[in-house]
């Protein structure tokens, strides 16, 4: 091989890796980017055009809340728009109520808002939109649905939610044991061995941890073999009986984990969520809500810088 051969063959290989730097800079901005969310349950899709670009708003009931369902962590950012109905001059307010994870009930209360001067209705006798009014919600690590209503039918509301990935903060994790169940259940990913805990609604998880911490927790649903497509299943949270938190959670069947003594059930792919302990001593039950979900496969991890915690 020459010299010139050489050469051009150091200048191929830069290249390439140049390349493939920038192709993998690309993707992970991609996957940070703001992306529209569609919840599920809403009134009516309301189509909007703002400064002559077309938006998707979806109308707001007292009744049932409409749900977004996100994988945090990220921002969930939420655009309110009131309507003035045609003939309507004076200044609207209305509020808004919203749970994240089934937790405490929050208002977001708006004043003072006038017609907008930059946006439209596509059906233009609906009237006029209102200024647009924006708050932020911040969500952790895991699968959360945020449910959103009006307080109040004064004025119709609509919304647009629009959720911005962030990058899950950097630190190792260490497998914690509950107090019960005591009997693991194994389970093979990649011929790596992993313990998992079944449990049950009269059966549930119980841990008990010293805060402040982060209790990171995965389930998995055991699926027989006929058994096919996306099961949607529910976790509760409690604390000396008390609610905490509830998460609507999905599974299907894995591609890649297998039983290492169990021959007639297939697990399914791993959901998670957090739970931020507080300071302090804990004791959380984690019980499914759903009568036909007989069982399901529990994996706890806390931080490795907060072992020390719970020694």
């Amino acid at each position: 091989m020459t010299t010139n051969d050489q050469k051009l063959m150091k200048k191929a290989l830069i290249l390439t890796i140049v390349s493939i730097f920038i192709i993998s800079s690309s993707m992970a901005q991609s996957t940070m980017e703001p992306k529209p969310i569609k919840p599920t349950n809403f009134l009516k899709k309301i189509t909007t055009i703002v400064s002559g670009k077309t938006r998707s708003y979806y109308a707001l009931s007292t009744g049932e809340p409409s749900v977004v369902t996100v994988q945090g962590p990220g921002t969930l950012k939420v655009n309110t728009r009131g309507q003035f109905r045609p003939g309507e001059t004076n200044v609207i307010k209305y509020a808004l109520l919203y749970t994240i994870d089934g937790g405490e009930q929050k208002t977001k209360a708006v004043t003072g808002i006038e017609r907008s001067k930059n946006a439209v209705y596509e059906d233009g006798t609906l009237g006029v939109p209102g200024e647009l009014n924006t708050f932020e919600i911040e969500l952790n690590r895991g699968s959360h649905s945020i449910e959103f209503k009006l307080k109040d039918i004064s004025y119709n509301v609509a919304a647009r939610y629009i959720f911005t990935p962030s990058k899950p903060k950097k630190q190792e994790w260490m497998a914690f044991s509950p107090l019960l169940p005591s009997e693991p259940v194994d389970l093979i990913t990649k011929e790596t061995t992993t313990a998992y805990y079944r449990f049950s609604m009269n059966k549930p998880l119980k841990v008990d941890i010293i805060g402040p911490t982060e209790l990171r927790v995965l389930s998995r649903t055991e699926h027989h073999y006929k058994m096919k497509g996306r099961i949607n299943y529910r976790l509760q949270v409690r604390e000396n009986s008390k609610v905490i938190n509830t998460y609507q959670l999905y599974s299907e069947v894995s591609d890649v984990a297998v039983y290492k003594d169990v021959k007639d059930l297939i697990p399914g792919t791993a959901s998670e969520f957090v739970i931020m302990v507080p300071d302090g001593k804990h004791v959380y039950e984690i019980l499914p809500l759903d009568q036909d979900k007989s069982t399901l496969l529990g994996r706890l991890l806390i931080p490795v810088k907060d072992i020390k915690l719970e020694k």
